[in-house]
């Protein structure tokens, strides 16, 4: 992965520091997290579709009912924006999910041509069953992690999908300039801290997802 501008001597003096005894710099930690993520979501997937084996569920369709059970029924760009998804892959799970039972459409007092995806009885119970093995399993294994670290985990993870939300959206307004803007009382701000201006979303709008749950994942190689 590329590093911002002005990035790279940072992270050669970060590296050079560490190895002297100093403290590793956040950015050498963050590359560190990011490193990461790509290996652990394919863990994470493959352990969910073995968990799911004899339901006939994927992993994508997992996440598609446990975002469902969790923000009741949606439209399909609804999910796929709560996700971080295409609305294709998403309307691929809806469509097999329809198929065994596991959701309905139904009519969207809000939109017409837009029908709301809700989860059926038989599809309620059936994430409700994997979601009960997951807890005890994560329970039994991951026991001896704090709270707290938990809590600190998420909010990184959530600042990250933050910024990396901006980047692939084109922004690459600096933080120290945005502060700057926001100071000066700049017009037309209304109290904005300047990220909805910088990516072109309307003011008020907020497209960060809620934070998802540990076994939130998408389909394995979608």
């Amino acid at each position: 992965m590329r590093m911002p501008e002005g990035q790279e001597g940072a992270a050669v003096r970060g590296t050079e520091g560490e190895a002297a005894g100093e403290p590793a710099a956040t950015e050498d930690l963050l590359y560190d997290v990011i490193r990461r993520l790509w290996p652990l979501h394919r863990t994470v997937v493959r352990a969910v579709e073995r968990e799911l084996a004899d339901t006939g569920m994927t992993a994508g369709e997992h996440a598609l009912l446990d975002a469902l059970r969790t923000e009741g029924p949606r439209t399909v760009p609804q999910l796929a924006r709560s996700m971080g998804l295409d609305r294709q892959p998403v309307q691929r799970w809806v469509n097999h999910a329809a198929e065994l039972g596991l959701v309905v459409t139904a009519p969207n007092p809000a939109h017409r041509r837009s029908s709301l995806i809700r989860l059926t009885a038989e599809g309620t119970a059936a994430i409700r069953g994997v979601q009960q093995f997951e807890a005890t399993e994560l329970r039994q294994r991951l026991a001896d992690l704090p709270a707290e670290d938990v809590r600190t985990t998420l909010h990184v993870l959530d600042r990250l999908g933050e910024e990396f939300r901006h980047l692939a959206n084109g922004s690459r307004v600096q933080r120290e300039e945005t502060d700057s803007r926001d100071s000066r009382g700049s017009e037309g701000s209304n109290g904005s801290n300047g990220s909805n201006r910088s990516n072109g979303k309307p003011e008020g709008h907020d497209d960060r997802p809620a934070p998802p749950p540990l076994m939130r994942k998408g389909r394995s190689g979608e």
